[in-house]
């Protein structure tokens, strides 16, 4: 297993970032809220990936004995370029270095146990291999986050296929939530949430998965 802190490299340099966090948000799409028989929140739901579950292409994510449901959800990640505590959605875009794909890895039926219990999502979530990422792509580059196709497949089958224009709280809106109550550093990754579509993966499965304007990332199940 790898240790100490996860080098992301930003597309097309030399460069690339270790995050001190992974923020993620829960139900930001409705249909994937309404496909859990989960209420559309009206607030973000926040919940934290420690930096130990990044990995990168090429390492494999590996199934936890402890779940026998574990999940693939696809999702836009933010990464953050500039440190700012309380910043107001208009200056959001000045805080973000870029953007990548981040498969928000779940046992869904440790999260069901947590939730039936009131307890946090982070022992469904916190797995090591549980944060796959892309490389970044800068945000110079990508036009319009909000307006982008995002989609998974699982074996070449097609499980999530939907557009980034329909999450319920936008980026701005997320740096601005998020930081009124932590400092955003830089590297920081916010995982905006995923789409419907999302099931189980299985040892041997490949996961590809595709964000228009960064690329395809493929990971395979262990």
């Amino acid at each position: 297993m790898h240790q100490g802190k996860r080098a992301i490299k930003i597309k097309n340099s030399m460069e690339n970032i270790s995050p001190t966090k992974i923020i993620c948000l829960g139900r930001n799409y409705r249909r994937h809220a309404e496909e859990l028989g989960n209420v559309v929140p009206d607030k973000p739901i926040i919940f934290l990936k420690p930096p130990s579950s990044l990995i990168v292409e090429g390492e494999k994510i590996i199934l936890p004995s402890q779940s026998q449901d574990v999940h693939h959800e696809v999702e836009l990640g933010v990464v953050i370029g500039k440190a700012g505590r309380r910043i107001p959605r208009a200056k959001a875009e000045g805080h973000i270095l870029g953007y990548c794909i981040l498969l928000d890895i779940t046992a869904r039926d440790i999260q069901k146990e947590e939730t039936r219990r009131g307890a946090p999502w982070i022992l469904a979530k916190g797995f090591d291999t549980f944060a796959p990422v892309s490389q970044i792509v800068r945000r110079e580059e990508l036009a319009h986050p909000e307006g982008l196709a995002i989609r998974l497949w699982v074996n070449g089958e097609t499980r999530q296929d939907s557009n980034t224009r329909f999450m319920i709280f936008g980026i701005g809106e997320i740096v601005e939530y998020i930081s009124s109550y932590m400092t955003l550093e830089a590297g920081d990754i916010i995982a905006t949430g995923t789409p419907e579509g999302v099931g189980p993966v299985r040892k041997g499965d490949v996961i590809t998965a595709e964000i228009e304007g960064i690329g395809k990332v493929r990971f395979e199940v262990g």
